[in-house]
């Protein structure tokens, strides 16, 4: 790959290259989901899936924590480093599984940290196991999209990771039915990350002549924590609500929110898929100070997710009803908050664009910024949740009080963001286009309609159908050639991937 910065148009066509992969990913990603909902819904029932969801919140929170923001980070000191590109990679790792290690070690010996009720078996613990797991794959998958290997991504997180843990978790109910969703999980993580540990060890090699460096490795540490800070606060705001949740209603009304979560952070998979394919080419263009570039890719990738997320949104929220009924009758009462849900990532678009540029030009000032989004998301989720249990409302609306709060929040961070990262740039950032109305509106009629269906016309039908008169109506009325870049294939000899 040429250390030189590729021109504007190359550039496109390699986010492009990465948006058509990660766009199959998600329609993978959505096939698999939809099997593991059914049966830790059927199977295991709702407290079970709460009882797991509370685990998770440690486990990944833990798992990212001891990436130390390397997932981005490390794009850029692969660009910028001149030591074999192996070894760069092994200082990351090391880093992260001696993290990992640490913090599993902790977390295993207060269990209660995972399962506050207490209800938990031996094997539930070994969900720790997952975290050098998670650190490890992160690590990987962002080491190849610096090469613009998209596509070990798509197959390790919406191929191996969601098959594995939907077929692990039916087996495991009739072999360990307590421990089940714990250890499918575990399984699947591992799966995913041995997929990609495998690719790059056949793209990057061994490490030649490498041995610990305490003192660079203290460095990378050190140079880091602004981005590590701003990864935690990005995952924070996505696992708050939960976290907050389990201390104010039962573990059977969290696995109902956890269902609802789930279905909605398909749009939020498409978004961050993104990001390693975005890191790159912005740290070139941050590299020669073309700042116009950074502004125009920025745009770009924002349409393409913003534009992909309000269609997903209309398409999954509209027959949300039929959706949620897909866990049993009492999961239909978190139909609200899986609307207030995909609310939350249609409006987080932007801020999350905006940051992949200014992790780069400004840390601390994007780290602030976060923190006073997960401030502000707890003090409101707090009060919203107060407020409905003084007014009475079941648990499911405290649980929606929950949702309504992280759309608040991250709509407040997109608008910051954004407006800081123009004036850094000196150009506008946006990714709204009036063409989107005229696709939003028919899609919304054909959403109504359907509801008059039965259930299972409503989701087979509805669903694709939505879908299908928004995408048309988008390529019709909104996008332009740029746009169709995204549908492209590259013609031999304009091949930008390494």
């Amino acid at each position: 790959m040429s250390d030189g910065h590729q021109p504007p148009q190359q550039d496109i066509a390699a986010l492009a290259k990465g948006g058509r992969t990660n766009f199959l990913g998600f329609l993978l990603r959505l096939l698999a989901r939809i099997p593991f909902l059914f049966i830790a819904s059927r199977l295991y029932g709702a407290p079970a899936m709460g009882r797991f969801a509370s685990a998770l919140v440690m486990v990944e929170f833990a798992g990212m924590l001891a990436t130390l923001g390397q997932k981005r980070g490390l794009a850029q000191r692969l660009a910028e480093n001149d030591a074999p590109p192996a070894n760069v990679v092994g200082d990351a790792v090391l880093l992260a599984m001696s993290l990992a290690l640490g913090m599993g070690a902790l977390i295993w010996l207060f269990p209660e940290s995972m399962y506050p009720s207490g209800n938990f078996t031996l094997a539930d613990t070994l969900l720790v196991l997952a975290i050098p797991g998670i650190a490890l794959g992160d690590l990987a998958l962002a080491a190849l999209a610096y090469r613009f290997d998209v596509a070990t991504t798509v197959r390790a997180r919406s191929v191996v990771e969601p098959w594995t843990i939907s077929i692990a978790a039916g087996a495991f109910y009739f072999i360990w039915p307590s421990s089940g969703l714990s250890l499918a999980y575990l399984a699947s993580v591992w799966a995913a990350t041995g997929v990609a540990v495998f690719v790059l060890l056949r793209t990057y090699g061994l490490p030649h002549a490498w041995k610990p460096r305490p003192g660079p490795l203290w460095q990378i540490a050190r140079r880091n924590i602004p981005l590590a800070g701003a990864d935690a606060v990005e995952w924070g705001t996505r696992k708050l609500d939960v976290f907050i949740l389990r201390f104010f209603v039962g573990e059977a009304p969290v696995g109902i929110y956890y269902f609802a979560q789930q279905i909605a952070s398909l749009p939020q998979k498409l978004k961050t898929s993104f990001e390693p394919v975005l890191g790159p080419v912005i740290t070139r263009s941050v590299k020669d100070k073309d700042y116009a570039a950074i502004a125009k890719q920025v745009c770009q990738v924002g349409f393409w997710i913003g534009a992909a997320q309000i269609g997903i949104a209309l398409a999954l929220g509209i027959p949300g009803e039929g959706l949620m009924g897909l866990g049993g009758p009492a999961f239909v009462a978190g139909t609200a908050a899986l609307v207030f849900l995909l609310v939350a990532e249609v409006v987080a678009s932007k801020a999350v664009v905006s940051e992949a540029a200014l992790v780069y030009l400004a840390r601390m000032r994007n780290l602030w910024i976060s923190l006073a989004t997960i401030a502000l998301q707890a003090v409101l989720t707090l009060a919203l949740i107060l407020v409905a249990k003084r007014m009475d409302m079941g648990p499911m609306y405290v649980a929606a009080a929950a949702a309504l709060a992280l759309a608040i929040a991250l709509g407040l961070s997109s608008a910051v963001k954004s407006r800081v990262l123009t004036r850094i740039l000196g150009h506008s950032i946006r990714n709204w286009r009036w063409g989107l109305a005229w696709a939003i509106v028919p899609a919304v009629a054909v959403g109504v309609a359907v509801t008059w269906l039965p259930e299972w016309a409503e989701l087979a039908i509805g669903i694709p159908a939505i879908l299908g008169i928004y995408c048309y109506m988008l390529w019709v009325r909104a996008f332009g050639p740029e746009d169709r870049v995204l549908f492209r294939k590259q013609q031999p000899g304009t091949e930008v991937f390494a």
